[in-house]
């Protein structure tokens, strides 16, 4: 219908400027909020990758005689390799190497996906980073998948094994020998069983090391912190300062 101009009703100049500027700020308040729940449901998607590689490991002990894996040599197949003796494929900081990308081809039999392994914050994140992502060989139809995942104390493939690793140990006795190592923030006086012990998280580089390259300092898969999963198989979260 025409107006009494000729013309049909329509939004002024000013009008179309002010219902832009209004979604313009209701899109500012609201991205952050939607990009901190999908950041949750990552995490939350992290941790029950964790929690399925934790009952995994407990699958294997049960299989293996209540023994952890002691696979040092896939370890060095998968690249743990240097210059001089036992060291990872990098220099500087870590000078282990704490890649988990063994472990997702020990434990395939006992996962229902390769995916397990891969945090779904990681690739955003750190990319190839080599330090964190690793491809896992083996003759599985998805063991070509990238393993994010990081196991601190099947971080060096010595021989014999340091007390501070726990390849081819009973879970009581990678604590006892993880205390007796001194590599432990759990006191002298605390007990130390399987639910002290960490077993795998996700990757993560303190702000507090200067050796780590400034691209990746202070960086964590996840918001603060970092998920865990212990050698009794439970997952915690961990706030961590040193990290963004």
């Amino acid at each position: 219908m025409h107006t009494r101009f000729g013309r049909y009703p329509g939004f002024t100049l000013i009008e179309l400027l002010v219902v832009v500027a209004i979604i313009a700020l209701l899109a500012a308040v609201l991205f952050p909020v939607f990009a901190g729940a999908r950041e949750k449901a990552r995490q939350a998607t992290c941790q029950s990758n964790l929690r399925q590689i934790g009952l995994a490991f407990g699958m294997y002990l049960q299989d293996f005689d209540e023994r952890l894996p002691d696979r040092r040599d896939l370890k060095i197949e998968l690249g743990y390799r240097s210059d001089g003796p036992g060291g990872p494929e990098w220099t500087g900081w870590p000078p282990s190497d704490p890649r988990a990308g063994w472990a997702a081809e020990v434990l395939n039999p006992y996962l229902k996906s390769g995916e397990m392994f891969s945090c779904p914050s990681v690739k955003g994140l750190f990319g190839q980073e080599v330090r964190v992502a690793q491809k896992v060989g083996g003759g599985a139809p998805d063991s070509t998948d990238d393993s994010h995942y990081w196991i601190w104390r099947f971080d060096r493939p010595d021989d014999p094994v340091p007390l501070d690793n726990f390849w081819g140990k009973t879970e009581q006795q990678a604590a006892d020998d993880l205390r007796a190592s001194g590599n432990t923030t759990i006191t002298p006086r605390d007990p130390l069983g399987p639910a002290d012990v960490e077993l795998v998280v996700d990757p993560y580089f303190p702000r507090t090391i200067p050796s780590i390259p400034g691209g990746i300092r202070g960086k964590s898969a996840h918001m603060g912190g970092r998920n865990r999963v212990f050698l009794d198989g439970h997952v915690k979260w961990l706030r961590d300062a040193r990290t963004d």
